[in-house]
């Protein structure tokens, strides 16, 4: 591979990841849950300094044609029930979710040599709920909401300040920012895999699966039952 500007070969680069001893192995998840165990491993980003964005999420999408594309999104909600992102729903990832609403998430926090992919369905959360955090937002925000048409065609950034600058005049410093053609997605896990790496480039990964009778899939060598209608497997690197 050639030399990129800076005299780096990107072939030649190597990272350290974690050492044998440091393996993630099945008997050290305590409940065989993902949520349980993304809930262990989102703690520790939360509490690495050297993660800024936490919650920052890889969304992949495909419209209908297809084609696919590729974001980066903030996590706001991981429960029991799936993870909520905000986005305007007239912006691509909106339309693509709208024709299929099959979705990826990878998430990847570099100093714990840790990543976690999500697949699953997404669907729009209620009105109340996108108000709700909307006005939760700080105003600025809000109003940034309502002045992008996310996604579509602009002349220039000063269109961006001239809306902007329309909304601040009409509602003045304290008038509430109304809720654009904006609001959350849930997404509906049906697989989440957990990886870390190995220095040996023997990573580890462990996939959870749940759906219409995977558990008929369980031989409890390959497959093995977990908790709350999953089932988890390790995958080879």
């Amino acid at each position: 591979m050639s030399q990129n500007t800076s005299g780096v070969q990107l072939s030649a680069l190597r990272l350290k990841y974690h050492e044998r001893k440091d393996a993630f192995l099945e008997e050290n998840i305590k409940v065989k849950n993902p949520f349980c165990v993304f809930r262990d491993w989102l703690d520790e980003a939360l509490n690495t300094k050297e993660i800024l964005e936490p919650n920052a999420a890889a969304l992949a999408t495909v419209n209908a044609e297809g084609k696919p594309s590729n974001r980066f999104v903030l996590v706001k909600e991981a429960t029991a029930e799936g993870f909520t992102f905000f986005t305007n729903y007239g912006s691509r990832k909106a339309e693509d979710i709208a024709s299929n609403p099959n979705v990826a998430i990878s998430i990847y926090w570099l100093p714990l040599r840790r990543s976690i992919r999500i697949e699953g369905v997404a669907e729009k959360i209620s009105q109340a709920d996108s108000l709700k955090y909307f006005h939760e937002r700080p105003r600025a925000s809000q109003i940034g909401a309502a002045a992008s048409p996310q996604s579509q065609r602009i002349p220039s950034r000063g269109y961006l300040d001239e809306v902007e600058s329309g909304i601040k005049a009409k509602l003045g410093a304290e008038g509430e920012v109304p809720l654009p053609n904006w609001g959350g997605y849930l997404v509906r896990p049906s697989l989440i895999e957990f990886w870390q790496g190995q220095t040996d480039r023997l990573h580890d990964r462990i996939r959870f699966r749940r759906g219409a009778n995977v558990e008929k899939e369980v031989d409890g060598k390959l497959i093995h039952a977990g908790q709350d209608g999953w089932i988890y497997e390790r995958l080879a690197p």
